[in-house]
């Protein structure tokens, strides 16, 4: 059986510009959805499921950002930003509501395709080897089944936050680089690239309820990288696992 093209919603009030990424990510071997609205877009991402979201910021009525962040409320679709807005700050305010990265105007069709692909490739799961779940105080990370808790609630994460996570836990009690994060996570081409790192490494923190200042799990070394601190004992993982998986039933899947 042939493998499904993903599918790609194209959210812009465009026409032009949204036949021409149309056309190009249909050449490309990708599904194309697309809406002229905000409104519309939320409409759409409730009754299909794309595999990846291309949401431009200035849209009237509810604007990019606006979008981004109601669906969040009910998806981790990867979502890529496309602004005319060069700013950092409007970069750091996307990232930081939710998008996995992001595109300025004027862009060129070959830059797009390959964020679609980089996006894409990261928001599949890495094919696990039987490994415990990690557990460093009220955290636990279930590799096996992909699952994030803390002190017994599941954390839905994006697949970005995910890759961080996981990479921290695997080297857990060592200082991972900012590039060695950006390369394993992103890609070689974002070397450099930290504010992408920084917002994202901030969301996560947000979601685990840590401190920068005075942090129970992700530890910030000046200049350097970020650090997972070691687990004491491994003892309570099954226990911990157990009593979240339940009658192996998930919340939001």
């Amino acid at each position: 059986m042939p493998q499904q093209k993903p599918l790609i919603l194209v959210v812009d009030d465009d026409p032009a510009l949204v036949r021409l990424v149309s056309l190009n990510l249909e050449l490309d071997g990708y599904q194309v959805l697309t809406a002229a609205s905000g409104t519309a877009a939320i409409d759409l991402m409730q009754k299909q499921q794309p595999s990846l979201v291309l949401l431009d910021v200035m849209m009237p009525g509810i604007d990019g950002f606006q979008t981004c962040q109601r669906i969040r409320d009910f998806s981790g679709t990867p979502i890529i930003m496309i602004t005319a807005k060069g700013g950092v700050e409007d970069v750091v305010h996307g990232l930081d509501i939710g998008a996995d990265d992001y595109i300025t105007k004027p862009f060129s069709i070959t830059e797009m395709l390959a964020r679609v692909k980089a996006v894409l490739q990261r928001a599949k799961f890495p094919q696990e080897t039987a490994q415990p779940p990690f557990v460093s105080g009220q955290l636990c990370i279930d590799f096996a089944h992909h699952q994030v808790t803390l002190a017994g609630e599941e954390i839905l994460l994006p697949p970005t936050e995910y890759r961080i996570l996981c990479l921290l836990a695997r080297n857990a009690g060592r200082v991972i680089t900012h590039d060695q994060l950006l390369t394993e996570v992103w890609g070689k081409e974002y070397r450099g690239d930290t504010h992408i790192l920084q917002v994202a490494v901030a969301r996560l923190r947000k979601k685990l309820g840590d401190d920068s200042a005075s942090p129970k799990y992700v530890a910030t070394r000046p200049g350097i990288g970020y650090t997972l601190r070691k687990p004491k004992e491994a003892a309570p993982a099954a226990d911990l696992v157990a009593s979240v998986r339940g009658s192996d039933q998930r919340p939001g899947q």
